[in-house]
């Protein structure tokens, strides 16, 4: 009962939320629901903000709603049948579940409201584009970089996020794939999962490291990589905690000011960093181009790079590692 109490509490609080997320609806505007994996991490505010430059440029409204935490399956699946429901113009989708948010995007395209997914891969074929990143090439500069740091030996570990999520799925195959190539790396641990929150992905990475201390305390452990923001962080906090960061090459996946701050202190060597407001941005322009009668391609590549500690004040970088959300995440689209 208190289970269920808290979830309608939950719901409530959200629902409120998303009348301080949209535009108001004017007569004649589309509006489009932008579904999140999750709402917390700056990756998710990246999004938001270039999902509300679009919808500014466009003319159209935008609701911005998505579950609080990173496993809430059920949840983002009541979110789009509640759009469907409604009968929005469109929906723009991160599926937390590559299989689970299949259904609902198919009862979507039967009510005749397109779908276009973002960030992470979707079974099926009932969405109108996937406009991402290339996720297994992200994968591939990390396992790459971080041989390079090693010199091509040594032992590795991977923690993965979560299962399902076809994003990291692809960033952690790829580099798998890349670091395999290397006859002198050991991988020691890559079946782990940190899951969806930070607090929780930080007791998995304490137990997984941990576990590779040699005698005196030192970690037996060359290489680390994580493939996602929060995973980033929780083993960011570990490494630093224990007395083990800088003493470990460690590559991470996205940026936030935390992990930048991180990589300037040396405890990170290089983060892959997505381009999160384009992902944003094209997610909504390809939507209503296709409700607009314009041909969209199936897949669109939203780019994918790695900076290493030593580039990260170079001048390239600045719009990736500092962008200026604040502009777009006016209190009117909050």
């Amino acid at each position: 009962m208190v289970r269920r109490s808290l979830r309608f509490l939950l719901v409530i609080a959200t629902t409120i939320s998303a009348l301080h997320c949209s535009r108001p609806n004017q007569p004649g505007t589309l509006t489009i629901a932008v579904i999140p994996k999750g709402t917390t991490h700056v990756f998710w505010q990246s999004i938001h903000a270039g999902a509300a430059k679009a919808a500014e440029e466009l003319g159209v409204s935008i609701i911005w709603r998505g579950p609080l935490r990173e496993d809430e399956r059920d949840s983002q699946v009541s979110e789009v049948e509640g759009f469907v429901s409604r009968g929005v113009s469109g929906i723009v989708l991160a599926p937390l579940d590559e299989a689970a948010l299949a259904p609902p995007v198919a009862d979507a395209r039967r009510a005749g409201i397109p779908v276009v997914v973002i960030d992470s891969g979707l079974k099926g074929s009932d969405f109108v584009s996937f406009v991402a990143t290339d996720n297994r090439k992200g994968g591939r500069l990390a396992g790459e970089h971080l041989s390079s740091l090693l010199h091509d030996k040594g032992r590795v570990v991977m923690l993965r996020y979560a299962e399902g999520s076809e994003s990291t799925i692809q960033r952690e195959e790829g580099f798998l794939e890349a670091i395999k190539s290397r006859s002198g790396i050991e991988v020691v641990s890559a079946n782990q999962y940190g899951g969806a929150d930070v607090e929780g992905a930080y007791k998995r990475s304490e137990a997984l490291l941990s576990g590779l201390k040699r005698a005196d305390g030192q970690l037996d452990v060359d290489g680390i990589f994580t493939p996602n923001e929060s995973t980033t962080l929780a083993m960011l906090r570990v490494l630093e905690g224990n007395g083990w960061a800088g003493k470990v090459r460690f590559v991470g996946f996205d940026a936030s000011d935390t992990l930048l701050k991180g990589m300037s202190d040396g405890a990170l060597n290089a983060l892959v960093l997505q381009d999160p407001v384009n992902m944003g941005y094209l997610g909504v322009k390809t939507i209503v181009a296709h409700i607009h009668g314009q041909p969209v391609e199936k897949r669109i590549d939203t780019g994918v790079r790695l900076v290493a500690r030593e580039h990260m004040d170079d001048p390239d970088v600045k719009d990736l590692l500092h962008p200026d959300l604040a502009q777009w995440l006016k209190p009117s689209n909050r």
